[in-house]
């Protein structure tokens, strides 16, 4: 059987041509790549690109309606503030809304009353995985119809097809109670509880998904920020990392693979997410990816490269670091080439255009 570069990049075979995992947001790119107008002509647009550009996997609309032009791009702005002293930002085709998690909490008294348990459903709370708990079995429905029925219970050997949580462990209460009151709190006693009680509701996540037709779970917590750790070593081994050993335990003994996910300066933290059972990292620039590569054997890796560079567009610059990432590549066979800090809207396309060509006629072993 022939599998994909993808899969086997996954599973740390060395493809001999390093397949893209790509965070893209760039309409004008788009454009500039494919000569079709992408708010005139969205679906035409993304026909084309994965014409010229498969490798990026985008998905493709299924009209072809005109989209309106972002009001930020329009007024020469990319940021503004609302009536009500909110701050918006550009954001691909769109803008930002507000940072708003945990305005439902007022103070610590109302985070340590809460019961996640208790609650069960979160499908009017913005948790990014905003759905009913209460009942593993209706979630296990839910998650169910995003697959072909006559997969039965086993994806296809050999298949990509994955699900992903947003919510792993560390963003429950992050985006439960917001920031502040999340730091203001975590180190209390009284903060046991509540995340006992988040781990109940994800081993009903974990078990749902080990019995799903996917070969690959990918787990996503912010755990750090682009200087690092935001909790101590010590909070992370009390409430963090003894859940991931064991959620992933749950769907590894079930055939599957777990991709870790985390935006920042994974460095600190890599060894602790191998021990767990992770397959490998996808994070971001700041992480020190050959030291990864050269320690854990055809690990899974993606997010070496720095948009940075890209947006000051000079092919020489861009040429290296391809180059760079090219040479872990070359240490792990499970290497994937990937814009780490994401690929937005104000990338200049002529610089995406460079570092797609560029990746197609470097990135091979």
């Amino acid at each position: 059987m022939q599998y994909s570069d993808k899969y086997l990049a996954f599973m740390g075979r060395a493809p001999k041509k390093i397949p893209h995992w790509e965070h893209w947001s760039n309409p004008d790119a788009e454009t500039y790549l494919t000569g079709i107008d992408y708010y005139e002509h969205p679906r035409l647009c993304r026909l084309k690109l994965s014409q010229l550009y498969p490798q990026l996997e985008l998905p493709i609309p299924e009209k072809d309606d005109p989209k309106p032009r972002p009001k930020l791009d329009l007024k020469g702005q990319s940021s503004n503030v609302d009536e009500h002293g909110g701050h918006h930002v550009r954001w691909g085709d769109t803008e930002t809304t507000q940072w708003d998690w945990g305005k439902h909490f007022k103070d610590a008294e109302d985070v340590f009353a809460f019961s996640p348990l208790a609650q069960g459903d979160f499908t009017d709370i913005p948790v990014v995985e905003s759905r009913d708990y209460s009942d593993e079995e209706k979630l296990y429905q839910e998650y169910r119809k995003m697959y072909p029925k006559e997969w039965g219970d086993k994806a296809p050997k050999g298949s990509t097809a994955s699900v992903s949580f947003y919510n792993t462990m560390f963003m429950w209460p992050l985006l439960t109670f917001g920031w502040e009151l999340f730091l203001e709190t975590c180190l209390d006693p009284r903060f046991e509880r509540i995340m006992t009680e988040f781990a109940e509701i994800n081993r009903r996540v974990f078990r749902v998904f080990s019995r799903l037709p996917v070969n690959f779970v990918i787990c996503h917590d912010d755990i750090v920020t682009s200087r690092g750790p935001t909790c101590s070593p010590k909070w992370m081994h009390k409430y963090i990392f003894p859940c991931y050993e064991e959620f992933w335990s749950i769907v590894k003994a079930a055939g599957k693979e777990v991709i870790f996910m985390s935006d920042g300066n994974m460095d600190a933290y890599v060894n602790d997410i191998m021990a767990c059972g992770a397959r490998g990292i996808i994070s971001e620039p700041y992480t020190d990816y050959k030291k990864i590569a050269r320690r854990y054997k055809d690990c899974f890796l993606a997010g070496e490269g720095d948009n940075r560079i890209l947006y000051r567009s000079n092919p020489d610059e861009i040429r290296a670091m391809v180059e760079s990432m090219v040479e872990t590549s070359r240490i792990t066979g499970g290497y994937m080439m990937c814009i780490g800090n994401h690929i937005p809207w104000n990338i200049p396309p002529k610089a995406v255009k460079y570092y797609l060509d560029i990746s197609a006629e470097l990135a091979h072993r």
